[in-house]
């Protein structure tokens, strides 16, 4: 394996994207159609946070113990007291699409998340998840 090949190559370029004022039910909709975990939230084409799929279930299981309403009807409860922007991880790390694969899953490696928007300039071109990473990695093995 090389290390300046770019993120570029295996990063995912159709992005699913929300924005900030997106209710939680629509999120969840996005996440559950695409089959994904990670989706960056948008504010006029910028990045201003990014939402994971971890965090919709945190909120739902959080205030599921406190609401006294029948379980089918938690989620929909807790997700009409929030907005995306309102639970959203702010301050978002970023990569440039030149960014090396060795140095994203350093990075990944060390911090808490497992999901990087990818950027040139301000705009949002792809997004690189550890998953990517590991098929990557398997892929060398074939």
């Amino acid at each position: 394996m090389k290390r300046e090949i770019p993120i570029s190559r295996i990063m995912t370029k159709e992005v699913v994207t929300l924005s900030a004022k997106d209710d939680l039910s629509t999120a969840e909709s996005l996440f559950k159609s695409s089959k994904i975990r990670h989706i960056p939230v948008l504010s006029e084409g910028k990045i201003i946070g990014m939402l994971s799929y971890t965090d919709l279930l945190r909120i739902s299981f959080a205030d599921a113990v406190n609401v006294l309403v029948p379980e089918e009807d938690v989620e929909s409860t807790v997700y009409n007291l929030f907005n995306v922007e309102q639970i959203m991880a702010r301050n978002v790390e970023s990569v440039t699409p030149q960014t090396s694969i060795y140095d994203v899953a350093a990075f990944l490696a060390k911090k808490e998340f497992h999901a990087l928007p990818v950027v040139e300039g301000d705009e949002l071109v792809g997004i690189v998840t550890t998953t990517d990473l590991i098929n990557y990695l398997l892929a060398q093995y074939e």
